[in-house]
């Protein structure tokens, strides 16, 4: 084949896999329904929801109450921080068991999903956390339980140590943050030509191949579930964002860090995960003052997605 041929022939592929950015407006009427909300705050036109109870039910009618009386008491509230790639929506079958007893809020993290791009292109944990404080002062929240799931654990624990007089309990899933092949400390991580790519080839059957290794259970990735990862990830300007989030993404060394988080704090591992093994709880466990480990048999990288009844129970118990 000539230069010329070859050059035709790879433009011909690449028009074939290119995959433009979906309609945000399309995107919303799917994705954004009740009781979703979008919160401009932090330079960033966040998209949340807040499920549960707000005020604690009183036994008093509030007929027969004197200005004596206490006034009402806030629901307590948890937060929930999802990974890498993902939205608010990873949560979705946790919401009807938490909701029960919490508040539960949970939002679209910078540069994912609906909230999309950053202005400013900052996607490092200090930002994350300069949001996340923001969101809980916007909406009048002193205190809450916070949750995180992989680089939404790894921002979760640094928001308990920056801020522990916010936080009443931790819960890390499968949490990142301890050096492992190619994110080294220190370093910025090196982001591949094939990752590169993402930012106009991102056929739906090559994310399912990128999905796969973290189920255990392959039937867990169900078409809707690929197809709402798939579309999200589509929205505009998310895949920049989403490779600028990992080239911002330098580690340090967290064990000087969680040694200063003194709240209860709950691992929850998948003893099948590809992604972050389960052995690496050991680091937190080392590292954690009040951790204690639950390992869920049979399960990969998102317990909240392959066993929700399971984990969702167990995260319940451990916050009442």
């Amino acid at each position: 084949m000539t230069g010329i041929g070859l050059l035709a022939a790879l433009a011909a592929g690449f028009a074939c896999l290119w995959t433009p950015d979906l309609d945000r407006i399309e995107l919303e009427s799917r994705y954004a329904r009740s009781p979703s909300q979008f919160v401009d705050l932090s330079g960033l036109r966040l998209h949340m929801r807040s499920s549960g109870p707000t005020i604690l039910s009183s036994t008093i009618p509030s007929s027969t109450m004197t200005q004596s009386d206490p006034s009402p008491q806030p629901v307590p509230t948890v937060v929930l921080l999802h990974g890498f790639g993902s939205s608010l929506h990873t949560w979705e079958d946790w919401v009807p068991v938490l909701s029960q007893d919490f508040r539960v809020i949970r939002y679209d993290l910078p540069g994912h999903g609906l909230t999309g791009p950053d202005a400013r292109g900052d996607y490092t944990d200090a930002r994350g956390i300069v949001v996340l404080l923001d969101l809980l002062n916007h909406l009048g929240i002193q205190k809450i339980s916070l949750i995180g799931h992989s680089i939404g654990g790894r921002l979760a624990w640094n928001f308990a140590a920056a801020h522990p007089e916010r936080i009443e309990k931790l819960v890390l899933v499968a949490p990142d943050g301890f050096a492992s092949p190619g994110f080294e400390y220190g370093k910025s991580p090196e982001i591949g030509l094939s990752l590169q790519a993402m930012r106009y080839v991102l056929p739906k059957t090559l994310l399912r191949m990128s999905l796969e290794p973290a189920y255990a259970n392959a039937s867990a990735m169900t078409d809707q579930r690929l197809t709402r990862y798939h579309e999200l990830m589509l929205a505009p300007g998310v895949r920049p964002a989403l490779i600028a989030r990992l080239e911002q993404s330098i580690l340090q060394d967290p064990n000087p860090i969680l040694a200063n988080i003194k709240v209860p704090t709950l691992l929850l591992w998948g003893d099948q995960d590809a992604m972050i093994p389960v052995s690496n709880a050991a680091d937190y466990l080392r590292a954690l003052p009040n951790a204690r480990l639950v390992r869920m048999p049979g399960v990969g990288h998102l317990p909240q997605e392959e066993a929700p009844a399971e984990t969702a129970l167990t995260v319940h118990q451990f916050l009442q």
